[in-house]
């Protein structure tokens, strides 16, 4: 079965924390607004101090996120990473399926599931994240999920594959995968940090398989030491379409020397988690259906003001979603 978008992420259960003062960041020795990779130890350690301002608990993860986004707009979908064979592992399939319809997860025996700590700030929905990886980047192989590699539409797989571990491994190998079945890949920085700690790894990916790669303002200038505007000049050298995120600014696609601005859509902000990852899957929901670039960048943008319009990665809301894409007004060739 040809499926429209596959994807390899890292299996990351999010537990969501809103808090009301932003000092407590500082306090906890954070860098607002950034992921910090911690260990077990750590995360325990922050969850404790954070717990009894109330927890949400989801299935997560970059690409995940992306991939039921696509999922729930109607696409066909299908995601592979590791989980431990735990409760937060059970409920990661459990989210995967409702979303997706099916997966292909890897269950690591006697390891633990990656999890991911959010704070998300009630003046702004600025979040900060701690993220323990767990059994996520001890995946090895990804067996039969080559063969959906290889009939995708789009491979989509994020930077924190190349932090380090055995799935840098298994990335290198599904992306060679993808480029001798000639299927479009998309990469998503995902992280200033991945920006600044890998960019000359970085750079080396998105030059040798990326067709399509997603960076924020911060990861775009991180990788070319220039404003966002004047990085997309030099990000269109490396590969074909260039797709940088302004935040509140909007958004900026880039191909072959055109420039299209893509606004925002209003939405009453309460989390911006997952914000980036639920643009990308729209967007390639939408590229992989064939539409033109400013109508994948504006689906991208609609679902992106759904999903901070509430607490979580997510908008599960089928109705909004499919309101999202009516409101794209196709014209007769597209629709």
């Amino acid at each position: 079965m040809s499926l429209d978008v596959v994807g390899l992420g890292n299996a990351i259960m999010d537990a969501l924390v809103r808090i009301e003062d932003d000092a407590l960041i500082g306090d906890l020795g954070l860098t607002r607004g950034q992921m910090h990779p911690v260990n077990h130890a750590r995360w325990h350690e922050v969850y404790n101090r954070v717990k009894q301002f109330g927890v949400e608990v989801h299935s997560g993860g970059s690409c995940a996120n992306a991939m039921a986004t696509a999922a729930l707009l109607g696409g066909k979908v299908l995601y592979c990473g590791q989980v431990g064979d735990d409760r937060f592992g059970e409920l990661y399939a459990e989210s995967l399926i409702a979303s997706c319809g099916d997966h292909r997860l890897h269950v690591e025996q006697g390891a633990v599931t990656g999890k991911c700590l959010s704070l998300i700030s009630r003046r702004d929905g600025e979040r900060t994240m701690l993220t323990d990886l767990g059994s996520a980047i001890e995946l090895h192989e990804i067996g039969s999920f080559i063969g959906h590699i290889q009939h995708a539409r789009v491979f989509h797989l994020t930077g924190y594959k190349f932090l380090g571990g055995p799935v840098r491994d298994a990335a290198y190998r599904a992306l060679a995968v993808a480029q001798a079945a000639q299927v479009p890949i998309s990469i998503d920085l995902a992280d200033p940090f991945v920006a600044r700690n890998i960019r000359d790894e970085m750079e080396a990916v998105l030059r040798k398989y990326a067709t399509i790669a997603f960076l924020n303002r911060e990861e775009a200038e991180a990788m070319t030491g220039l404003g966002a505007v004047a990085a997309l000049e030099v990000l269109e050298q490396w590969v074909d379409v260039v797709v940088v995120k302004l935040g509140s600014e909007g958004s900026l696609v880039r191909r072959r020397g055109q420039t299209w601005k893509i606004p925002v859509f209003p939405a009453r902000v309460m989390d911006t988690t997952g914000a980036g990852d639920s643009y990308a899957g729209a967007f390639l929901y939408a590229w992989s259906r064939g539409l033109a670039l400013p109508y994948c960048g504006e689906l991208g943008s609609r679902v992106a003001a759904l999903t901070v319009g509430q607490v979580g990665a997510v908008c599960r809301d089928r109705e909004a979603l499919a309101g999202a894409l009516t409101a794209l007004n196709l014209p007769g060739d597209e629709a």
